[in-house]
């Protein structure tokens, strides 16, 4: 049986929800409003996702911190199932402290990859402050995550939260300039680059560091007519090949808990496209333990 890997879910830990929203109540009152179980206390979440991987077969998964601030608490839950979770944080380049931030992050905090979201913080990629995560990532020996394209945000549309996000920024093509410089710095563009497909296969021909992550429904197809799963993942493997993709699902609250309709249809559609047993090894987890060893 293939190993599963899942390089792509969200931990909405409670802080997460206070901070997204924070006259809303609590955690446990924002839960309620969106229909998910409370997320409880860290160590309640993190064991919580131990038990939904076990159930669903997966070895190992990253959980992102989703939103500024809100790293410690993936810390702990890594901290607590190291050999289970792989640390992911959103960062905001422009932030005042966001220097001490992603030295701390990677540092004493021990996460693993910092997660640019340019549309939503409102900078370009070819900024000198991107430059500095990526100085960062060089000295830490980490990841740089960044999300192109197509932004939607479900659970902030579910609370009324405005979304005023300049998808012009997420750029692929902006990104490769910034990646080429820096050569041992891996990174991974989520979605097939969100809409941005043909821009982000143009970065990873450009530059050999870039992945692409399979997560989510990707939904963005409907930007493309006649667009199917089946042609983006084989003009992905056409172009950046199998040993630079990587499977995630965007899974993140409960009770929906992980996504295995995602894997099951993206495991069907590389079945149809004929993709090897060694290449599927290799997206659905090889990949994800080469670039995060133990």
């Amino acid at each position: 049986m293939t190993m599963i890997n899942d390089s792509h879910c969200h931990f909405f830990s409670s802080s997460f929800l206070e901070k997204l929203a924070p006259s809303g109540g609590g955690a446990a009152a924002i839960a309620e409003r969106l229909a998910w179980d409370a997320p409880g206390s860290v160590t309640q979440l993190a064991d919580r996702w131990v038990d939904e991987l076990d159930r669903n077969g997966i070895s190992r998964a990253a959980l992102i911190a989703s939103i500024p601030g809100d790293e410690g608490a993936v810390a702990e839950a890594v901290s607590r199932h190291r050999s289970r979770f792989v640390g992911f944080f959103m960062l905001n380049p422009l932030a005042s402290a966001a220097d001490k931030t992603i030295e701390r992050a990677l540092g004493e905090q021990r996460l693993r990859t910092a997660c640019l979201f340019p549309t939503m913080h409102g900078y370009r990629l070819d900024d000198e402050r991107v430059e500095r995560v990526f100085e960062a990532a060089a000295q830490h020996g980490a990841v740089v995550f960044v999300h192109c394209g197509v932004l939607t945000v479900g659970i902030r549309k579910k609370l009324g939260l405005p979304s005023r996000f300049d998808l012009r920024l997420g750029d692929p093509l902006a990104l490769a300039k910034v990646a080429l410089g820096f050569p041992k710095v891996p990174v991974i563009i989520p979605h097939f680059g969100a809409g941005f497909l043909r821009e982000a296969l143009m970065a990873a021909d450009q530059c050999p560091t870039i992945h692409l992550d399979s997560s989510s429904s990707n939904s963005w197809t409907k930007f493309h007519p006649g667009l199917a799963l089946e042609e983006v993942f084989w003009q992905a493997l056409t172009v950046a090949g199998a040993d630079r993709i990587l499977f995630g699902t965007d899974s993140s609250y409960f009770p929906r808990g992980w996504q295995r309709d995602i894997y099951e249809s993206q495991q069907r559609t590389l079945e149809k496209l004929g993709v090897g047993a060694a290449d599927q090894e290799k997206i659905f987890g090889g990949n994800f333990d080469r670039l995060f060893p133990q």
